[in-house]
């Protein structure tokens, strides 16, 4: 049975009145059509530190190595003990979320290119919202995006990849650790690791072949790891060509001539970026209706969210 993955969220996106002008940031991308596949956990640091509405803002101080949260108009007011605390708390309460959406900028949130300040006036560098680190620092393998990424097409598309697969990995683990399992979890991605980095999809391998001489809670944190690194990388048109003649493969001893012709035209017209990648898969579905497959319909790529490239 399939389940919906919990994501943690800034309040703000979903259109929660608790920013420091007593605004919102409401993104209807979040709220409508990503509502759909998630259910929202949203929190907002500064909020729960005990940061009223409205309230002066706070932004970054120092250096890339060391930041502080203090008040904009008095830097004596210093918040940053309160959200360090409070992020490294929320993240042991919020290990059941799957990923998380943070919003762009923030001193507490944002993670890229925070601006950093040595004085009130003038930019330093960049860096990261020190909730956002907490979080992050706690579960390095949990999916995370900004608000503005989520807006382009192939940055969207990935990162729901990573959450789908995040999550099951964490109901594999809520059902009980074993071999089958990961060796399970293991073939039915491989197709899916394959199309965003190879060097990752055959080490994996490789560890699934040494499995049984790993204490099995070591192998698994290695093996994730190795896969949710790998599945970061963009899949590109490249990549998924590679992957649609693996699959194209298993009907070799069923096409004809011409069909055979027909399937490598279009993998190459989807290569060549004349066709989306939508249609060499639609084909490959038609032919595996033709010629079942046990292995190929448990494959997660040819179910995934993909974007029309």
């Amino acid at each position: 049975m399939k389940t919906i993955p919990y994501i943690g969220v800034s309040s703000c996106l979903l259109g929660q009145k608790v920013r420091f002008d007593g605004n919102h940031k409401h993104q209807k991308l979040i709220t409508e059509e990503l509502a759909e596949k998630f259910t929202y956990v949203p929190v907002c640091p500064e909020m729960a530190i005990g940061l009223g509405v409205p309230r002066a803002p706070i932004h970054l101080t120092g250096d890339q190595h060391e930041q502080r949260a203090v008040n904009v108009k008095d830097a004596s007011i210093d918040v940053t003990q309160q959200l360090v605390e409070f992020g490294k708390r929320k993240a042991r309460e919020l290990d059941f979320i799957s990923g998380y959406i943070f919003k762009k900028n923030s001193p507490s949130c944002g993670l890229y290119n925070v601006k950093i300040y040595n004085t009130p006036s003038n930019v330093l560098s960049s860096g990261m919202g020190l909730y956002a680190r907490q979080i992050i620092e706690a579960n390095p393998l949990l999916p995370v995006e900004e608000e503005g990424r989520i807006q382009d097409t192939q940055l969207r598309a990935n990162y729901l990849q990573r959450v789908e697969v995040y999550h099951r990995w964490q109901r594999l683990l809520n059902s009980g650790l074993n071999r089958k399992a990961v060796i399970d979890f293991h073939t039915r991605h491989k197709f899916m690791l394959l199309a965003h980095c190879e060097a990752s999809y055959r080490e994996s391998g490789r560890m699934i072949a040494r499995i049984g001489g790993y204490a099995l809670s070591e192998f698994a944190q290695q093996y994730i790891v190795l896969v949710m690194e790998g599945l970061k990388k963009p899949a590109t048109p490249g990549k998924h060509s590679n992957v649609l003649e693996h699959i194209a493969g298993f009907f070799k001893h069923q096409l004809d001539t011409n069909d055979k012709a027909e399937m490598q035209n279009i993998i190459t017209s989807y290569r060549l970026g004349r066709i989306p990648w939508i249609v060499p898969v639609t084909l490959l579905k038609h032919y595996l209706r033709k010629f079942p497959s046990t292995y190929l319909y448990r494959q997660y790529y040819l179910s995934q969210y993909h974007p029309d490239i």
